[in-house]
């Protein structure tokens, strides 16, 4: 048997030997594969290809028509027969704030691959919120803007995932724009907040950090000013439903969350709307209800552009409800239908249907800012 060294094969573009037969590697140290940043991606590599992204710090696979991410850390909390409590486990949905109806500070969460209600996790910095942006990475969730009643803030605060307790300072908005009726998105670097009103609709985009406090920093345009949006994203492609702008919309468009830049259009969707709620995995984009108490639920493929497909419909219709999302399940929760609502629904993100029964929430709420660490742009 002879001996072949590959210590050096690490670079994807440079070339290499082809082996041809039946091959077996072993090593009692370690295996390097070919490494770049998302912009280096090959143009067309063969199915199966592994390579480590350097942007996001992880392995991904070319699945013939995507890359997809491998993930390198589990997000299980704990003992999946404790449903909904500290033990719980699975991805961690958290959602804190909005109206209750009254507003609040209350941050509260659940397991998402279980049933059940949720459970208190702690209170936010400040004493209530309502249209506040959600956003977050496997350990850090991250919430900013809203109104705490008397006016917009541009407070944005964070809590560690897999903990309860009370939200930390994080930093401001950019140039501490005040900001409510924002949306918010993320891969697991960076998050996004995105439009807003303070006193009109506002077109802005900025970006934040989310391993490192401080303030946001301008991002670009929206394609219009406009408030009341949601948004999703992969581990690339954050998209952003508009919302109202002088009149409700149905645009989508999208960002390069690694870049800066404006937006650019996507497509739209099947009907004009805002206030939805959205949850996604790392290929599907999903939007649910909206103003009027619409039970429509929309998807898109995240890596494509194009206009919206009909999904199924949710059990209550419902506007100002919040999202989050594990790479299987979707859950929609509170929202006006036309009073606050507690119910919380779910659903399986890569097939279509209708929502069905997960649990309630421990106060019927709208407008809750929410995140999970198991989102589509992890």
């Amino acid at each position: 048997m002879s001996e072949f060294k590959a210590s050096g094969f690490s670079d994807e573009f440079s070339g290499g030997p082809d082996i041809v037969g039946l091959t077996t590697f072993t090593s009692p140290y370690y295996f390097v594969p070919p490494s770049g940043s998302t912009a280096e991606r090959p143009s067309s590599p063969p199915p199966g290809m592994l390579r480590f992204n350097t942007d996001i710090g992880r392995l991904e696979v070319w699945r013939n028509d995507h890359w997809a991410t491998i993930l390198g850390e589990s997000p299980n909390l704990g003992n999946q027969n404790v449903t909904n409590s500290a033990g719980g486990t699975g991805v961690r949905g958290v959602f804190g704030g909005g109206n209750a109806p009254s507003l609040t500070n209350t941050i509260e969460y659940v397991s998402i691959p279980t049933l059940g209600d949720a459970t208190d996790f702690g209170n936010l910095t400040q004493t209530a919120y309502v249209g506040n942006g959600g956003c977050a990475s496997r350990t850090r969730g991250i919430r900013g803007g809203g109104s705490d009643g008397g006016g917009a803030t541009d407070t944005i605060d964070f809590v560690t995932i897999a903990s309860t307790g009370d939200a930390t300072d994080f930093g401001n908005l950019a140039g501490n724009q005040v900001r409510k009726q924002l949306t918010a998105l993320s891969n697991q670097t960076r998050g996004i907040f995105a439009g807003g009103y303070t006193p009109t609709a506002q077109n802005n985009i900025q970006s934040i950090e989310i391993a490192h406090t401080g303030n946001g920093v301008d991002f670009g345009n929206l394609l219009a000013a406009a408030y009341g949006g949601a948004a999703t994203s992969s581990s690339v492609r954050g998209v952003i439903m508009s919302g109202y702008a002088s009149g409700t919309v149905n645009t989508v468009q999208y960002i390069t969350i690694s870049t800066t830049g404006h937006a650019l259009d996507f497509g739209d969707l099947t009907g004009a709307r805002y206030y939805p709620a959205t949850v996604f995995n790392a290929t599907r984009s999903v939007f649910g209800g909206g103003n009027g108490n619409s039970n429509i639920i929309d998807f898109f493929t995240t890596a494509a552009t194009g206009n919206a497909q009909d999904f199924g419909d949710l059990a209550t219709g419902s506007a100002a409800s919040f999202g989050m999302s594990s790479p299987i399940r979707g859950l929609f929760a509170g929202g006006t239908a036309p009073g606050n609502t507690d119910r919380i629904e779910f659903i399986t993100i890569q097939t279509t249907g209708n929502g069905t029964d997960f649990g309630d929430i421990t106060t019927a709420t709208s407008g809750a800012a929410s995140f999970s660490n198991g989102h589509g742009g992890l």
